[in-house]
Parts: C-alpha cells; structure tokens; sequence
C-alpha cells in the first residue's frame, strides 16, 4: 500500500532533518506542515530533503496543523512522526503488515527515548508515611549530572514524582529500592546524588511508550514509560491508544473516524481520536516490530512548561466530556470545578465545553459501542511491566 508521512514542524532544531530522513525512503509521500516556524526554517529543511512543504505563516496548533496535513496526502496509508523523532527502516512495512486486518484502525512501533539514561539502585528501607499509600525510601533533594541539576528529568519506578513546599525547596521520594534513571550526556558523566557519588549502573536505552492505558480516572498513560527496553515490551497486544509519537492508520479509516480535535490545539488528540476508534468498534495495536527513538518534548519543551501542562489537563478532561460515560463525564467536570487543579485550566474548559458537548453528539453517530463498554473494557485495566533492574538487552555499554 502506498504511504504518506505527515510531520509537522513549529520550532524545528537538529532534530528535524534526521525525522526527515528516517522516512523519505520508506514513504511514497512525506508532508512537512511548518507550522509557523521562524523564518520559515522548517520550510527550508523540507524542500531540501524532498519533502512536500505546507506553510502555516502562524502556529496553529497541532492538532489542526496534522489535519492540514492529512487533507493534503494521498497515500493508502496515512502516518504522523513527530519531527524530533526517527523511525525505525521497516516502520511503515510492519504497519502495513498488521492493517491487512480491516478491524485494526491504526498500530503505533515501540517508541524509545533517544537519551541514555543511568541506572540507579540505592537498595533503600521502604516505609511509608501516615496518610500515603506509596512506597518511600530517601527524600532526595538534587542530582548532578556533570554539574547540572537533572532531579527533575529522572525517570523509572524507583523515583516519585516532584514534590515542593512553596518556598522554592523541592524534592523526590523514592521508593525504596525500586531502580531509577538519570539523563545523562555521555557514559563517563559523573552523577552526585545529594553530594554524594551515584553508585555504578549501566548506561541504559528507556521505553517512552509502548502504548496506552486508561486509569480509572479518565486519564491516559504510556505504558513502559522510563522502563528499560531489556524484551519487557517484545509482544506486540491490543492497546486502548496509541501515541501520536508515531502512528499509521488507513486514510480511509482516519476518515471515517474524523480529523484531530483541533480545539485541543495540542496534546490528547491523539488519545481523542483512539477513544473515538474504540468507540467504533475497531482496534488499536501496539507492534513491536518497529522501533522509533524519540527526542522526548525536544520543540515543546515538555510537561515543565506550565502552558503544556494546562493545555494538556484541560484536554484530559475534554476528551472525557466527548466520549465517556455520563455519569463520569459529571463527576470529572465536578471534581475539576471543585478541586482543580488550576492556573487555567477551569477556564480554558469553561470555554470549550459547549463545543466538546456538542461534538459529543455529533460523534454518537458513529458509534457501534456505547462509552460504558469502552469503559469497563479498558479503565483501569491491569497494565504492569516490572519494576526489576534492567536486562542486558538494554544496556548500551
């Protein structure tokens, strides 16, 4: 089947002409949106590596800036890579593969991050706390690499998520003697863990999703996130999404389910539209065959940029409003207006809920299961991976 890659560029760095790259080969047709890029920079990269450029003169979004370029492609098969990633050489020849499968609306490669990562294990008591559930170890308060703080970057099942007390001091538990991972430049950087050396770990390649969950809150999840890629993730399975890091659909079943919810302008569309797919019956697949190596959040800097972080739990909730079940739809909008959290994101919801309303009723038309059954097929379902140190398979010296 023939093949169009859709890449869409706003702040393009080093990282965009190797995404370009990795599919001028492997693809019939590969359309670069620059959405808006300074001195049309994107624009420039594109039309050097032979790839069909769509100019946006301002930043559109994401979501409407893939849609852009989906109208425009005229492969059999239609697929996003994000411009700071790279794919695999058999990535569209193994999706082909699996979208033989008329239920299948779309199937997404593991994707890994392209930093190496240290491994750490403190062999830390586990304890924990009056009031809180989780497993605690140490209260760790910096991590150098080579000079530079990186506590916030550390990933694995061994670190908890930031904590701060508001008067500028922050920290992370971890949890107990679980491992965890440091972003680090080169083999030889040194790691100081609040002053003292790291303990030796191998340097390590991390999953950053093999797929998605569904938590029984109505959020999704990458499974594998900062897990080592040791074989965990070998086995390709169904999936309730797929992450627009890299996916491949039918451009007949992109279609069929609808566009991007360009509302969203960016992040969770991608969760949307798998919702919507599961809601028409069809599945999503995770196949490992194919591998993508993703410089995580290169142009957007991530979740620690505080406007990524409103637009990215305004659109959690709104992809509840348009496809889940009433009775959480009302608790969700409940608990948002009650409990936040805020610094936009109660308005920004506020705004765009008569539109996820009203969509909502639109899309019910195409609908061959009811949100409940989605629901209680997925929500919370079990997803685990191990929590053990890494393989061998994932060492990278």
């Amino acid at each position: 089947m023939s093949a169009s890659v859709v890449v869409v560029s706003y702040r393009p760095g080093d990282w965009l002409e190797p995404c370009l790259r990795s599919v001028v080969e492997q693809a019939d047709e590969v359309i670069l949106v620059d959405n808006g890029s300074a001195g049309a920079g994107a624009s420039s990269i594109g039309h050097r590596l032979g790839a069909k450029v769509l100019r946006s003169a301002t930043n559109i979004g994401f979501a409407r800036a893939v849609n852009l370029g989906a109208r425009s492609a005229s492969g059999e098969l239609l697929a996003l890579l994000n411009d700071d990633a790279t794919a695999g050489p058999g990535w569209l020849r193994a999706a082909a593969e699996v979208l033989k499968w008329p239920d299948v609306a779309a199937v997404g490669p593991k994707v890994v991050l392209a930093q190496p990562y240290r491994e750490v294990l403190l062999g830390d008591q586990t304890w924990k706390a009056p009031g809180d559930d989780r497993p605690l170890g140490r209260q760790v308060r910096s991590v150098l690499v080579d000079g530079k703080e990186a506590l916030g970057t550390a990933e694995g099942p061994g670190i908890h998520r930031i904590e701060a007390d508001g008067q500028g001091d922050c920290w992370r538990w971890t949890a107990g003697g679980a491992p965890w991972y440091v972003p680090v430049g080169q083999a030889t950087s040194e790691i100081f863990i609040d002053g003292e050396p790291a303990p030796p770990g191998p340097l390590v390649r991390l999953v950053n999703t093999a797929g998605a969950f569904l938590d029984s809150r109505g959020y999704a999840g990458d499974i594998g996130f900062g897990a080592p890629d040791d074989g965990r993730f070998d086995l390709g399975a169904q999936r309730f999404a797929l992450s627009g890091v890299a996916i491949v659909t039918r451009a007949a079943t992109w279609h069929a389910i609808g566009p991007f919810a360009a509302r969203f302008f960016a992040y969770y569309e991608d969760v949307d539209w798998c919702w919507r797919a599961n809601l028409a019956g069809l599945e999503l697949r995770y196949d490992p065959a194919a591998t993508v190596v993703h410089r995580r959040s290169a142009s957007s800097g991530g979740e620690h940029v505080p406007r990524v972080r409103v637009m990215a739990e305004r659109n959690r909730t709104l992809a509840l409003v348009r496809n889940g079940p009433p009775n959480l739809v009302a608790k969700a909008l409940y608990d948002r207006y009650r409990n936040g959290p805020d610094g936009g994101v109660r308005a920004g919801i506020a705004r765009r809920l008569p539109w996820a309303l009203w969509t909502r009723a639109t899309l019910m038309r195409r609908w061959q299961l009811s949100p409940g059954q989605v629901w209680d097929r997925w929500a919370g379902a079990e997803v685990g991976w191990g929590d053990g140190p890494a393989g061998e398979d994932a060492y990278l010296n």
